[in-house]
This record gives C-alpha cells, structure tokens and sequence, in this order.
C-alpha cells in the first residue's frame, strides 16, 4: 500500500467516483485506533451505536494531526478517527462521499452532529449572547475569516479554526501550490471554547470598550 495507495485514490478521484465500488476496499488509513494500516471495511465495524459519521482528520503528519484542538470532542465521544497525511486524500473522500452509506465527516467541518437537541439550544442561546464580541472580532480580524463563533469541538483548547463549505482549509494548502489557482480560499471560522478563561478575558475586554 506505501508503493500504491496514492495511485489507487487518485483512481477514485480522477473518475469522479466512477472506480468507488471497484477500489475502495483496497484503501488504508492510519487511524486514532492504531498506528497500523485498516481499512473502511474494519472502522465501520468498530463504530459505535450511536455514531453517524466516519470521521477524518487532515495534516502533514500523524504527529500534527493528534496535536489538532479539532480533535478533542470527537476523541471525548470515543469516536475512531481515520488520519488522512497524503494529499489527495481529502479530495478522494469528497468524490466518494460514503462507504457502505455511512457519510465521510471532517472534524474541522462546520457541523459534526454530536450535539442533542438540548445542546443545539443552549449554543444558540451563547452565540446570541456573545453576538457583539463575534462582530467584533470578525471585523477586527479584517477578511482573514469569514466568521467568529462559539465552538461546539473544544474542551481545554482556547480557540481552533474550521472551515465552512466543500473546501477545506488542508485543500486550499494543495491547491494553492497548483498553477492558476492564485485566489482559491477556503471559508476559515475562528472558533472559541466559551469555558476558556481566554474567553472571559476577551469579553471583558470588549465590554469594557477596549
């Protein structure tokens, strides 16, 4: 697979998904589970009952990726995460969507379906709450990200960024070394753990006019 994985995804990619049901049982990913290869066959019998998604994260190494803050909630659920290092990875994950029907879901995308109901009400409340420090934040960042908002994914980090829509921020780094693809950006959101001291020290501050 070292020799030939990269060839088998750029299979599926470069054929819009055509070659998905011939080669993918032939994929392997290094997971949170163990440092050895498995493959989607094995993460999905691992999955546990509640678990909607088949979650991966992105990065130029294991090393980086477990040092994600991105990674702590899906981690606290006891959720399996698939470690994608090679560079098309991501891009074959899109054209392929699923396995087996269940949905391939980055931990940095804007929704990864672990909050309850109850939950999604009380973020809401927070962010309605916090709306004047969000604007502010965005406004004083100038352009760098699309958004500030409350995070629904970190536990002891004081802030992470995410991105929203098909474009990843690991995709814009590929991407952007490519000839004529000058200006592609992914939609970056700077996300804060409202239970951060970080957090109320920012609030603090802007209400206080600083």
């Amino acid at each position: 697979f070292d020799a030939f994985g990269t060839q088998l995804k750029y299979g599926i990619y470069e054929s819009f998904g055509a070659n998905k049901e011939n080669l993918q049982d032939l994929l392997m990913f290094k997971s949170s589970f163990s440092k050895e290869y498995t493959t989607l066959e094995e993460y999905v019998s691992r999955m546990k009952e509640d678990q909607k998604y088949i979650y991966f994260a992105s990065g130029s190494s294991i090393a980086r990726i477990e040092a994600l803050p991105q990674t702590e909630m899906v981690r606290d659920k006891g959720y399996e995460i698939l470690y994608f290092t090679d560079h098309v990875d991501e891009f074959t994950m899109q054209m392929m969507h699923d396995y087996n029907g269940k949905e391939f879901k980055s931990v940095s995308a804007d929704d990864l379906g672990l909050e309850t109901e109850a939950e999604k009400e009380e973020i809401k409340k927070a962010e309605e709450d916090n709306k004047a420090l969000f604007d502010f934040m965005t406004e004083k960042l100038g352009g760098k990200v699309k958004a500030v908002k409350l995070s629904q994914r970190l536990k002891t980090h004081p802030v992470c960024v995410t991105s929203e829509g098909a474009l990843s921020v690991e995709m814009e780094k590929v991407l952007s070394k490519q000839p004529g693809s000058e200006g592609v950006k992914s939609d970056k959101v700077l996300e804060l753990n409202v239970n951060h001291p970080v957090f109320a020290v920012l609030k603090a501050a802007q209400e206080a006019g600083d």
